[in-house]
Formats: C-alpha cells, sequence, structure tokens
C-alpha cells in the first residue's frame, strides 16, 4: 500500500437489485499513481464496483469518496468532470465519424460543452489538444480514419483515449483487453498504460487474462460471488489458495 492519502476511498458498498445482491460489503481505497488490477469471474461485482464509482448506479448502501469529498450518488457527467473517467468493455465511440472528431467530442464533453454560436466546437486549441492526445496513445496515424474501419484493438484505444482527454486523477478501464487478439494484448495495453502513468493517473483495469494482470498491475483485487476475496500485491493475490480455486480455476500465472 502507498504511504499517501488515498485519493478514492469506496467504504462498505452494496448494491440490491431487487432480491439479488450484486456486490456486498465493498471497501477499497485507491492511491495517487497506483495501477490497480481487479479480477473475478463474470457477475462477480467487477463492473458494478465501477458502475457505482462513477454514477452509472447508486449504491444501496456504503460512501464513495473523491479527495475527501463525498460523491456517492454522484451523476457519470459530474464524476467525470472531478476528474474520474471510465473506459466501457465495448467501446463507447461514434462509429461514422473520424479518431480526430471523436476525441474533439470527448475533449467538449470534459469541459462542460462550452461551445456555441459564439464558442465554436472546433478551435484551432482544442485541434491541437486532440492531435497531441492521439499522439500519446499511439493514434495519431489513424487521426483522419472513419471509427468504424478501425480494428477492435484500436477501438479500444480510441475509447480509453477518449476517456482520458483532460489528464483525469482516477481512470477505470472495464476489460480493456476484451475481444483483442492474444498477440496484440500486451502491446496494447504498454500503448494505454505508459501514458496514463506518464501523467501519473490512478489506474484501476478489469481484466480476466493473469498474464496482464501480473505484467501491468502492482496490486490486485479479487472479487468473488460480489464481495472481496483478496487485495494486495498482485504476486501474492494470484497465488492465494481462494483466488487459485474460486478465481484463477487452480492455475497459477507467474
Amino acid at each position: 500500500m502507498s504511504n499517501k492519502d488515498p485519493i478514492l476511498v469506496a467504504k462498505g458498498l452494496e448494491k440490491r437489485f431487487g432480491g439479488v445482491t450484486a456486490a456486498r460489503d465493498i471497501s477499497i481505497s485507491l492511491y495517487p499513481g497506483e495501477t490497480l488490477a481487479v479480477i473475478g469471474s463474470n457477475g462477480a461485482g467487477k463492473t458494478t464496483f465501477v458502475n457505482m464509482v462513477t454514477g452509472y448506479l447508486t449504491p444501496s448502501a456504503g460512501t464513495i469518496h473523491f479527495k475527501g469529498q463525498d460523491i456517492t450518488g454522484m451523476s457519470p457527467r459530474k464524476t467525470a468532470r472531478i476528474g474520474i473517467r471510465r473506459s466501457f468493455q465495448i467501446s463507447q465511440v461514434f462509429p461514422e465519424l473520424t479518431v480526430l472528431e471523436n476525441v474533439m467530442i470527448s475533449d467538449i464533453a470534459a469541459l462542460d460543452g462550452k461551445c456555441g454560436m459564439f464558442a465554436p466546437a472546433i478551435t484551432e486549441e482544442r485541434m491541437h489538444a486532440a492531435h497531441a492526445n492521439l499522439a500519446r496513445f499511439g493514434l495519431e496515424g489513424y487521426s483522419e480514419s472513419v471509427v468504424s474501419t478501425l480494428p477492435q484493438g484500436v477501438k479500444k484505444q480510441l475509447d480509453i483515449a477518449m476517456a482520458a482527454v483532460e489528464d483525469p486523477a482516477v481512470i477505470l478501464l472495464d476489460e480493456p483487453t476484451s475481444g483483442v487478439s492474444v498477440d496484440e494484448k500486451i502491446g496494447m495495453m504498454d500503448s494505454v498504460i505508459t501514458p496514463l502513468k506518464g501523467e501519473d493517473a490512478t489506474v484501476l483495469f478489469i481484466e480476466h487474462d493473469m498474464d496482464i494482470v501480473s505484467r501491468f498491475a502492482s496490486r490486485t483485487v479479487a472479487f468473488y460471488e460480489g464481495t472481496i476475496l483478496a487485495d494486495g500485491p498482485t504476486a501474492e493475490v494470484l497465488q492465494n489458495a481462494k483466488v487459485l480455486e474460486y478465481v484463477i480455476g487452480g492455475v497459477a500465472h507467474a
């Protein structure tokens, strides 16, 4: 654990859907600049946790604090604007627009949509910022490409680049390598994690590939049936007996 104060603290989170409890007693602290992986089988509560932190779901119980401010139940738009962003398992992009246009739209949204008749959306400053953002994620060569023509891995990178405009303090990535070929996963994650760490962002990513987890996460949280099974240094969590049995399926990954 870091000796810094946590930047985000979730305490006692619970989410119920009628008689079904999707998450219960979830307490996690995220620290400035750390990279944390969340693992668990489908339905373990991983995305439910991310949805509560980013405002897409309101917790049934518990609290979320960001930089000391209670943000429990805050809307997705407001959480994004205070510096908590996310990407999605299915890329949330505009398929008929170019890569550059997608990033500029994200920039406008991040700045509270400040454009109009006397404040045009496309400015030289915004264009420059969009090109710079594409360059840091290795996407500059795709700037004029229509998004619908892109490979899945590039769409994933674009979704994350869009989430990272204006340098959020915390970014949550929901299965960033899903749908990406095995041969491309490591290179794709390198192209994403390196620029985010260069900005000292706190990164949490949900992942099923333990090789990716081992390579990129210094800390790992394992979910099982809506609760936290283990939380600690990645190497230790991946060797935890309960994690091996219930999450990894008995196969340890170095």
